[in-house]
């Protein structure tokens, strides 16, 4: 293969992690945005977080559509073919808490109109704070090519599943005392159910990372806490 040949593969490579690098700053600012929205019952920044999401999908096209070119032009092996399907994996799964961090917005819109008890959302606040650290280290692994933090990140998603069950609990509560405050708080149990769902998918990421790093793959069953939500659909409000 000549030098001109791998410069344009090497750069067809770093493209693609530079992308990955946008998308998870995208992410990570519309998780961060709603939960904010949420909490401060924001429905202009609401809807600005919901109008960045085209953005991350149009940049999942992108990486997935210039992959498959990678792939077909190049016929790339062993670490190399890891490094593209990677980027193909961790795109889909940041589409995701996009399109996650998006419903949450939704619902902070609705609720705006109907503020009952802002004591609720302090539960939702310390399930954010847990999702946004894994999804910010897993990011940081990949970066890295970090295996051993990729795999704390898996292990550390149960502690989100625990939350979401205390958070569960929580909002019964409030709704048994009072019925006027069952939709409101129906509509942060689907929050919270959308916050463990991102948690899923940085845990998904880091599994990405250590095949990426390692050629293995992850255990079938990762550590899970009990979610008693867990039959719920994710409602895109």
């Amino acid at each position: 293969m000549s030098d001109h040949i791998v410069r344009a593969y090497d750069a067809e490579l770093e493209g693609l992690g530079q992308k990955i690098a946008e998308m998870g700053g995208i992410a990570e600012k519309m998780l961060s945005d709603a939960m904010d929205a949420l909490a401060d019952f924001d429905t202009q920044l609401a809807h600005a977080t919901i109008a960045s999401d085209p953005r991350l999908d149009t940049l999942q096209r992108e990486i997935e559509e210039q992959a498959i070119l990678t792939i077909a032009r190049r016929q790339p092996l062993a670490v190399d073919l890891r490094e593209i399907i990677a980027t193909i994996r961790i795109s889909n799964d940041l589409e995701r808490v996009g399109d996650l961090a998006k419903n949450i917005a939704k619902r902070a819109i609705k609720v705006a109109a109907d503020v009952r008890i802002p004591r609720a959302i302090v539960g939702l606040k310390s399930m954010h704070d847990s999702a946004a650290i894994l999804l910010k280290d897993v990011l940081d692994a990949y970066s890295q090519r970090d295996a051993a933090r990729a795999r704390e990140v898996w292990t550390y998603d149960a502690d989100l599943d625990s939350l979401e069950d205390s958070v569960f609990r929580d909002l019964l509560t409030f709704m048994m005392e009072d019925p006027r405050n069952i939709s409101f708080c129906a509509h942060l149990l689907f929050c919270s159910k959308n916050i463990e769902r991102i948690g899923d998918h940085a845990t998904n990421i880091a599994e990405t990372v250590v095949y990426l790093v390692t050629g293995e793959t992850m255990p079938a069953d990762r550590p899970k806490g009990r979610s008693v939500l867990s039959e719920l659909p994710t409602a895109a409000g």
